[in-house]
């Protein structure tokens, strides 16, 4: 395997042979890139070769399934890769278009030990990317990517025979029979569904129909164009669209679903926005009334209820704040054994009995439906008013390349760490603790927060703050945790702020 170039000039002779690779493209739990920009298709098969290598290196059998999501360029991303797989001597059998959970679902359903999940997950058009993994339900960590990293930059693959294509049909109607069971609802429900013409829009109309519930339709359409929004329930774009035809409709919730379909956000029937991390709070009370001692983990731009939360803390839940991340976050739930998992940017985690483990927005939704079907009574604004009061910001991501974030937010964890040792304050309040598990969650005297880390998908710092006290009280505290982000020159502009 010759090692891959970091640029080829496109419209070249070479584009069209010679494997081109931008190391950054390897993140911490995936790869993402710009496509064609930063890898061409030689370079997808360069890195189906290594995947395939990295699969007979890890001693599992050379078997995978692979499937791509719906944009006009994913398919021949995905051929690319297959064809890379096949020269590592692997068996692919290729589920077609799907979303990234019903991917991880087909290796339990077809008894497959690896994955390839060929999507460019919630960013926009021209990007595309793979999410991979071995050891079900888990997707490759940091180690794992380092390591198909330096397989594929190094031109360490190694071409075998054995290799062999399988088309599988029939995934897509195995996949929703799993995800409702015999499950109808006994409440009457209209929920909108916002796919935001991505793939779930070929999966959540029909999954809403098995269950009984009555679909207020949002851009369900396929159209890999996008002509509304980007499919990104975490964008407020995409909420205050949600809100606004719960407005229009009257329903009684609307749920929204990114490109790939593994996250999931919730607009309840007064078109307040939920954020995940508070959506997971109103699931886990219901879910710790049945589930006796239930452990709950939190990525660490959660909301600081799961620990703080009289109910949840009556029965005997308890808390665990970890890493943000899909794969972090799957590998925490299940090495904890905890019922579930919550990620604030709309990633749920659902292990047995209620789930495999893998971040589904499908699963979300049945699970969601099943909640509001336990609370006949009750709106999903009820349930949102009932948790304690806090006031917190969307995730907001300033400009940082690449190259650069890491080393920023080393920095940046520095000044913040040495701000509590001078005893310093945001928005007012002492900082007690400055947690630097992933990036820097600074807590503050009254329970507030504020966090920075950087993003592990895209060229951001990744920035939420929270007060239990007052809206006021979180702009100041972002306000001061801006400041300090501010003293570093190589950040940028944020994607949206408060």
């Amino acid at each position: 395997m010759t090692k891959p170039l970091a640029k080829v000039t496109p419209n070249t002779w070479a584009f069209l042979r010679d494997p081109m690779i931008k190391p950054t493209g390897f993140r911490e739990y995936d790869a993402r890139w710009r496509f064609p920009e930063e890898i061409n298709l030689p370079g997808v098969t360069a890195l189906g070769l290594g995947l395939g290598t990295q699969m007979h290196e890890a001693g599992i059998r050379p078997e995978i399934v692979v499937a791509n999501d719906y944009r006009d360029y994913s398919l021949s991303v995905k051929n690319a890769l297959i064809l890379g797989l096949m020269q590592a001597g692997i068996k692919v059998r290729d589920i077609g278009p799907a979303l990234s959970p019903m991917a991880y679902f087909a290796q339990f359903h077809l008894d497959a030990p690896a994955v390839a999940m060929v999507t460019a997950s919630h960013n926009p058009n021209g990007w595309t990317g793979v999410k991979m993994g071995f050891e079900k339900p888990l997707t490759h960590g940091p180690v794992e990517m380092a390591r198909l990293r330096d397989i594929v930059l190094g031109g360490a693959g190694v071409a075998r025979t054995g290799g062999a294509y399988e088309f599988v049909d029939g995934v897509k109607e195995a996949y929703l029979d799993d995800l409702v069971g015999d499950f109808k609802m006994t409440r009457k429900l209209r929920v909108v569904c916002a796919t935001g013409n991505g793939t779930a829009s070929a999966f959540a109309p029909e999954l809403f129909a098995r269950m009984g519930v009555e679909v207020v339709a949002s851009h369900n359409a396929l159209d890999y164009t996008f002509p509304h929004y980007n499919p990104n329930p975490e964008a407020m774009e995409m909420l205050h669209d949600m809100a606004d035809t719960v407005r229009e409709s009257g329903a009684d919730f609307a749920l929204g679903f990114d490109g790939d379909g593994d996250r999931c956000g919730v607009v309840d029937n007064e078109s307040e926005e939920i954020f995940a991390d508070k959506m997971g709070v109103i699931l886990a009370r219901d879910l710790a009334k049945h589930h006796k001692g239930a452990i709950f983990v939190a990525d660490v731009k959660s909301t600081g209820l799961y620990a703080s939360d009289p109910e949840l803390r009556a029965l005997g839940a308890r808390a665990d704040y970890w890493k943000t991340g899909h794969s972090h976050m799957k590998r925490r739930v299940h090495e904890l054994g905890a019922l579930a998992g919550f990620e604030k940017s709309g990633h749920y985690f659902f292990a047995p009995p209620l789930g495999r483990g893998y971040d589904c927005g499908m699963r979300v939704a049945v699970e969601i439906c099943k909640l509001m079907d336990r609370n006949p009574d009750a709106s999903m604004a009820d349930l949102r008013r009932a948790l304690p009061q806090t006031y917190a910001t969307p995730t907001m991501s300033p400009y940082c390349a690449d190259t650069q974030k890491y080393d920023v937010l080393a920095r940046l964890v520095e000044k913040l760490a040495t701000l509590q040792g001078q005893g310093g304050s945001l928005g007012g309040q002492k900082i007690v603790d400055v947690v630097t598990v992933n990036g820097a969650r600074v807590i503050l005297e009254n329970g507030g927060w504020g966090l920075v880390r950087a993003s592990s998908n895209t060229p951001n710092l990744v920035v939420v703050c929270e007060s239990p006290a007052s809206e006021a009280e979180m702009r100041a505290i972002f306000q001061d945790l801006d400041a300090i982000i501010r003293t570093e020159p190589d950040v940028g502009a944020y994607d949206q702020t408060i």
